[in-house]
């Protein structure tokens, strides 16, 4: 279905060893895919090789139940950079982006329920029910974070000002000094136009517990809720883990057509952002190869990347390798051994992959019937749906049990229905139903995720979970997918099946991603690069990483040249 476009087979392959490609991208998922139409819009040649037999990596759809069309891991849209939108024409590639109305539903058992959209009128309304307070409060709350996203965007599509590696002439010296002293000069000049009140409250944000920078706005529990969900969605961070609050924030950074914070389905699945990107690297001569897994990097005499050996044995020559796996995967299994300095590789090893996310993609007979709003024309089901999300403490006492090794009692979850949008992706009257759930360990103290009757209880405790608020959920489940921790790291290749192919802590963002002093995609490998969501600006269907990353290749090729 979703390979047609692309080489695959013996065929496909043996092309590939025809030549010395000036470009190799490894993996192809929305990143290395972007990555792969900059590098061929900019001239070179460049071949994409993807392990799975469908491109996207994350972002990928797939009918595994006859008729039902999954995003099977990655489920909505708003973090892709508008850059990439416009510069790769992705609406005349295929991409449509289906915006959300209302973007958000909260039903609690007490028989209430909380709307929010982008719209102030509903906001304030649905709001006030709970608190008058907070509904005058959620506007400034808003707008805030509008501000510290706006001082945030410049980041996100540059590299960061990293100093140069290794051996450079005193004219690159140069012109890494000048270009680092800009960029700090402007972001100095972006915080100063806050003011200091606004620049103390991003500090807070950045540094503080999501609960504290809740807790401090409102006092609303279904409502602070709501909002923590993004916070900690992804991660095994609760509400109150220090720091938790930049990914809330991260998770504003988005925007859809230019409305900022909107979150969006897209038409056929996430797989369709994939093939968009795919189809504007072909476009531009990228050839792009499914079941090519690469086993191995190969590093000359010199100690320069000279290309790679795939699974088949098949060798592949470049001078310029761009990764788009983990950087685990890369520096730990793609990397020969003792290639790489030791401080580097324990940096890589010991960084924080874990993961308490399971993904649950379901095929149903109806529509849930939420008892809590019989009368509001179906509203609650355009948007995201949170479940155990009625205060911070339910959020974290589901972490807490995974913290102690089990899966969530009650765990916290999110359900997304794009059927109700999108009417390519199931058959009539039927729907696609995509559960986001947390808290999951990857290695259970109580039982194995490889133990088929351990897999079924977990999901049937999540259905249960949703027929509290459903009734009947449970019975209109026709069949369903689940990806837990190590079904995502075997499967998509994310290690620790960690979402974004790393955790995102302060430790772990910007000059310190993947680690310090190779925060610009570069790495200790000379012809090796990193453009997947293991570098900055991190996880996310953004396609920075893959933008930024093919950026500086095209400008160290061109040094190369000359």
């Amino acid at each position: 279905m979703w390979r047609r476009s692309f080489g695959t087979g013996s065929h496909a392959v043996d092309a590939l060893k025809e030549k010395k490609w000036d470009a190799l991208v490894i993996g192809g998922g929305h990143n290395g895919l972007t990555a792969a139409a900059y590098l061929a819009r900019g001239g070179l040649s460049v071949a994409v090789l993807e392990r799975r037999h469908v491109i996207g990596g994350a972002a990928v759809t797939e009918e595994l139940i006859p008729g039902f069309k999954f995003s099977r891991c990655s489920y909505l849209q708003s973090l892709l950079r508008p850059s990439v939108i416009s510069e790769l024409e992705l609406a005349r590639h295929g991409l449509k982006l289906l915006k959300r109305n209302p973007s958000s539903f909260t039903p609690c058992l007490d028989g209430r329920y909380l709307l929010l959209g982008p719209t102030k009128v509903l906001n304030h309304r649905e709001i006030s029910k709970f608190s008058k307070r907070d509904a005058d409060a959620y506007p400034k709350y808003e707008s805030q974070l509008e501000r510290f996203c706006t001082l945030m965007d410049p980041l996100l599509d540059s590299s960061p000002p990293e100093s140069l590696q290794g051996i450079s002439s005193l004219q690159d010296r140069l012109k890494n000094k000048v270009h680092n002293s800009v960029f700090w000069t402007r972001l100095l000049h972006q915080a100063a136009s806050l003011g200091q009140k606004d620049m103390v409250d991003f500090m807070d944000l950045l540094l503080s517990p999501a609960s504290k920078v809740l807790n401090n706005w409102f006092e609303t529990d279904v409502l602070k809720a709501t909002l923590a969900t993004d916070a900690v969605i992804g991660s095994t961070a609760s509400v109150n883990t220090p720091g938790s609050g930049y990914v809330l924030l991260h998770h504003l950074m988005g925007e859809t057509d230019g409305d900022r914070g909107i979150w969006s389905y897209v038409e056929g699945g996430m797989g369709s952002i994939s093939m968009a990107i795919g189809n504007a690297a072909r476009e531009a001569g990228a050839q792009i190869v499914t079941s090519a897994g690469v086993s191995r990097l190969i590093v000359d005499d010199s100690g320069k990347a000279n290309g790679v050996l795939l699974a088949d044995g098949t060798m592949v020559q470049s001078s310029n390798i761009l990764s788009n796996a983990t950087p685990y995967k890369t520096f730990m299994e793609l990397v020969p051994q003792n290639v790489l300095p030791d401080d580097f590789t324990r940096s890589i090893k010991y960084s924080d992959y874990s993961s308490g996310t399971t993904k649950i993609n379901v095929a149903v007979d109806k529509l849930p019937d939420f008892h809590c709003c019989k009368s509001i024309d179906g509203l609650q089901y355009t948007g995201t749906i949170h479940i155990g999300s009625e205060s911070m403490e339910e959020i974290d006492s589901a972490c807490q049990d995974a913290v102690n090794g089990l899966p969530s009692r009650r765990p916290v979850i999110e359900m997304t229905i794009p059927s109700i949008l999108d009417k390519t992706i199931s058959p009539p009257g039927k729907h696609v139903i995509n559960l986001f759930i947390q808290y999951t360990p990857y290695n259970p103290s109580n039982g194995s995720w490889d133990d088929p009757v351990y897999r079924e209880s977990f999901a049937q405790r999540c259905f249960n979970l949703i027929d509290e608020y459903a009734p009947g959920f449970s019975s209109s489940v026709i069949g369903y997918d689940m990806l837990t921790p190590p079904d995502l790291e075997r499967e998509i290749g994310l290690t620790g099946g960690n979402i974004f192919h790393g955790a995102m802590g302060l430790d772990s963002l910007f000059l310190m991603r993947p680690v310090k002093g190779w925060s610009n995609y570069r790495t200790p490998l000379p012809g090796l690069y990193l453009c997947g969501s293991g570098a900055h600006p991190g996880g996310g269907v953004m396609g920075a990483a893959g933008r930024n990353a093919a950026k500086l290749v095209l400008e160290d090729f061109k040094k190369k040249m000359n």
